[in-house]
């Protein structure tokens, strides 16, 4: 696990000076780094396609932008940071006094050294992104501003990675990838979702998982209009952001609030013992409020570690590759992981022999117990399992009102299974 943390982090840093957004060449330069470590199927979606309420935007690209004074030297500049550009910026070039071109400054006076992340996706705009402290150094005088970027008719780019199960029923994985230069937001979820994919691929998963790389909102928007027919097949959900800084895990629950999604995630965090908060769902937040909207409602939570805009380095330049540790995604990794065991082992049986305890000893149950440091868990277990086997409760309704360890429970109705005593 740690060498995947590694690895993790060393594709963090490899995505970091790529410009992203909502479209453009960005994404799909991100898309092909993944590609190299999973499959993907990649989309193209052009500009002016209806998704829902929502129209798929123009293209946006860029090749350069700086701020420059009399001398030629360049005070700003997009080569050295993507954030340095408001997202989206149309084309630009003129010159103009200090004065004027504050106008189309943003800076974080509170972090005078750090550089803000700023976008104007859906209105006209133009602008630059840079440290308080670097306009602060700016004397009063004539600027050269140019931005070379095109907003014109072209595509929106998105990507799917299937793990085939062993049912067609569907546990999406979702992650945004509009971001430019910010690590944690959502590198580090981009980095987890790719080794998780990788990690179920290696495996027969019960469940069939899809994972989606897309831009935020208009991304996940798009995937829902294109898979509105077919959306009943998902049955679970989870998207990851900020999954790689220090701070204890965040599970935000479904809008549903008790889909089996949350009760999972609710029960591998407890059992687990590692610091964590469970938060309820609120309509704002990561592309969990698109599939949990109610047209939708899908069973879909977000896991991350400390929530977007909790942390002060959120949305800037702070949010660098050094603020991310390996140890931290690959924490991350390893809660989907244990999630996604239980999920896919969580079943409701049928008690075969429902009138009194079955005689166990006969069917040589109790004797594949010998020797087991854990035999009477098994044997609590077993009678757990037989007493809810009622077609209602499922293992993990059974592992939570026992006490008893999941993997304990799954194992014993594995066993009473192949005994002939449950059916699934």
């Amino acid at each position: 696990m740690t060498e995947d943390g590694e690895e993790m982090h060393a594709l963090v840093e490899r995505l970091y000076p790529l410009c992203r957004s909502i479209t453009g060449d960005g994404v799909r330069a991100t898309l092909d780094i993944v590609g190299e470590y999973i499959p993907l199927q990649v989309h193209e979606v052009p500009t002016g396609t209806q998704v829902l309420d929502w129209t798929v935007p123009q293209e946006w690209n860029i090749r350069d932008a700086y701020i420059a004074d009399t001398t030629g030297r360049r005070v700003v500049d997009f080569a050295k940071s993507s954030l340095h550009v408001l997202g989206y910026s149309v084309p630009v070039s003129a010159t103009m006094p200090l004065a004027e071109l504050r106008e189309h400054l943003h800076t974080l006076p509170d972090h005078p050294s750090w550089v803000p992340y700023r976008t104007s996706y859906y209105k006209p705009e133009w602008g630059f992104c840079l440290a308080q402290e670097t306009l602060d150094a700016l004397p009063d005088g004539e600027y050269e501003v140019r931005i070379d970027s095109t907003l014109a008719d072209g595509h929106l780019t998105y990507a799917e990675h299937v793990v085939p199960g062993q049912v067609p029923d569907e546990v999406i994985v979702s992650c945004h990838v509009c971001h430019p230069s910010l690590a944690n937001d959502n590198l580090a979820g981009i980095a987890v979702a790719t080794f998780l994919a990788r990690a179920l691929a290696r495996e027969t998963p019960y469940y069939t998982y899809r994972f989606i790389y897309a831009p935020g909102t208009i991304g996940a928007i798009t995937w829902l209009a294109r898979n509105a027919e077919r959306i009943d097949r998902v049955k679970h959900g989870l998207v990851l952001a900020c999954a790689g800084d220090r701070g204890q895990l965040t599970y935000k629950r479904s809008r549903r609030g008790d889909a089996e999604i949350d009760r999972v995630l609710r029960h591998v965090l407890a059992t687990s013992e590692r610091p964590h908060h469970v938060a309820e769902f609120t309509p704002y937040g990561y592309d969990e409020r698109q599939f949990c909207s109610p047209g939708f409602d899908l069973g879909v939570g977000s896991l991350s570690r400390t929530p977007y805009a909790r942390y002060p380095e959120y949305h800037t330049s702070a949010d660098n590759p050094d603020f991310v540790s390996p140890e931290a995604m690959a924490d991350t990794l390893a809660v989907c992981r244990e999630a996604f065991t239980v999920l896919d082992r969580n079943r409701r049986y049928l008690n075969l022999s429902p009138y009194g305890e079955p005689q166990l000893g006969r069917r040589g149950l109790y004797d594949s117990l010998g020797g087991r440091s854990d035999a009477k868990q098994a044997e609590m277990a077993m009678l757990w399992v037989l007493n809810l086997s009622d077609g209602e409760h499922s293992l993990l309704d059974v592992a939570e009102r026992s006490g008893l360890p999941f993997d304990t429970v799954a194992a014993t109705a594995g066993a009473l299974h192949g005994a002939g005593l449950i059916k699934a």
